[in-house]
């Protein structure tokens, strides 16, 4: 048996790190053209477009000269796409932040509390989850008007608070705690408050860091929002928006923008792999 596995784990092992390299050579492409003098990237993206469909792009792996102009041209000579950058980890930021206070509490409420219409609650937060953002655009387009709060931050960052996602996500998780740790709470005079505060979130702290997680991911990479909602006001749109004009006309440093892009998400994940992992792990289990 153990003769028969061993081809097994092999070929197992090939295929992933053969998935490994695919999915890491254009981050690592990204990185070394970042290295590349603002000139040889425009010189290099100019040759798009030119070539026989049939024919391959020819791939510089090395500069000519190995240079951080560009990296100083978006720190320090030309800041927009240092102050888009600012805009994408403020927006992320508070949505991340407010997330953490209210997704948990509606969690909590909808897992252990007995209230009428909880399951019409439950209901709408499912198929609100399963709305594409499409679908739901035109009434919060209709609703942040009424409110006076489109063409502000706040058109973006208040609708991403209630996460119906990440709502069920954590319910699910809440409601399959045993009883037993509640009621033992209970018993010392621990009410409802201080069993979430003391009991619930400390458990649920695997499924909470998976969720923020996962949830950095959407609020860094938002399109669709900040395009709709902040359609007048284009300065406080995130880097998220404005990096296709980066390369719609080569200007020589949209690598190294795409590295400045990059390094949160990778430090983010970095963070919060053993969470992600432990929360996918106990979901199982589940």
């Amino acid at each position: 048996m153990k003769k028969r596995r061993k081809p097994r784990r092999l070929f197992v092992r090939f295929l992933l790190v053969l998935v490994a390299v695919v999915i890491l050579v254009p981050i690592i492409v990204t990185a070394l053209y970042s290295f590349f003098s603002p000139q040889e990237i425009r010189e290099f993206m100019a040759t798009r477009g030119s070539y026989d469909d049939t024919a391959w792009m020819d791939a510089r792996l090395s500069p000519k000269m190995f240079s951080l102009d560009q990296y100083w041209q978006i720190l320090v000579v030309d800041t927009s796409v240092l102050q888009m950058f600012a805009m994408s980890v403020f927006y992320t930021v508070a949505i991340l932040l407010g997330q953490a206070v209210f997704v948990p509490m509606m969690a909590y409420a909808l897992s252990r509390y007995r209230f009428r219409f909880r399951g019409a609650v439950f209901a709408a937060i499912l198929l609100l989850m399963l709305l594409p953002y499409q679908v739901t655009m035109v009434p919060n387009v209709l609703t942040l008007r009424r409110l006076g709060l489109l063409n502000t931050i706040w058109a973006v960052i208040l609708p991403m608070w209630f996460a119906p996602f990440y709502i069920f996500l954590l319910r699910q998780f809440m409601a399959s705690l045993p009883d037993e740790l509640f009621e033992a709470a209970q018993m010392d005079g621990a009410g409802m408050v201080r069993c979430y505060f003391h009991v619930a979130l400390p458990v649920c702290r695997p499924a909470i860091g998976a969720a923020l997680a996962l949830s950095f991911a959407d609020c860094w990479n938002l399109v669709e929002q900040p395009m709709t909602y902040l359609s007048a006001r284009t300065e406080l749109q995130p880097l998220s928006v404005m990096f296709n004009q980066l390369v719609s006309e080569s200007s020589g440093v949209e690598f190294a923008g795409a590295v400045l892009y990059m390094l949160p998400a990778l430090f983010v994940y970095l963070y919060f792999l053993e969470d992600i992992l432990s929360g996918i792990q106990l979901t199982e289990l589940k």
